[in-house]
């Protein structure tokens, strides 16, 4: 990754862009530049924003952007396949717990499920019936 980040800056820096610059381009933090371009992979939570951060950077810097996305899956894959499974089961077990620690706990707000659910079609196709029902019923009073 640090490789990704430093051809990043190189590209940068010859181009005489400051990282204000490119910030305010892209639309992203400064701090975010700087984890990119020193190779700080925790600093994203997501891996797929990182992956579209490389691939926009690289496009506004000029360089192959499929080239560096290509690089950056071959990190994430040498990175992810050294993981043990240990780690993985633990990091699935802190996914589940944080969701269920997240979810509110009110009795208003108790999620029911409905076992009957009619499509919005079928309720239109009734309310048509309905108002041709109606008017045909006023027409024959008249």
């Amino acid at each position: 990754m640090k490789e990704i980040g430093e051809k990043l800056k190189e590209a940068r820096e010859n181009m005489g862009i400051s990282v204000e610059e490119v910030s305010s381009d892209l639309n992203v933090n400064v701090k975010q530049i700087n984890d990119i371009e020193s190779g700080n992979m925790e600093a994203f939570k997501d891996v797929f924003y990182l992956k579209y951060f490389i691939r926009d950077y690289a496009k506004y810097l000029g360089l192959n952007k499929e080239d560096l996305v290509d690089e950056f899956n071959e990190y994430l894959f040498d990175y992810t396949s050294k993981l043990s499974l240990e780690e993985i089961r633990k990091a699935q077990k802190e996914e589940k717990k944080d969701k269920i620690e997240n979810k509110i706990k009110s009795p208003y707000t108790i999620e029911r499920k409905s076992g009957f659910y009619i499509p919005p079609i079928i309720i239109y196709i009734l309310i048509g019936i309905l108002i041709v029902v109606l008017l045909f019923l006023i027409i024959m009073s008249v």
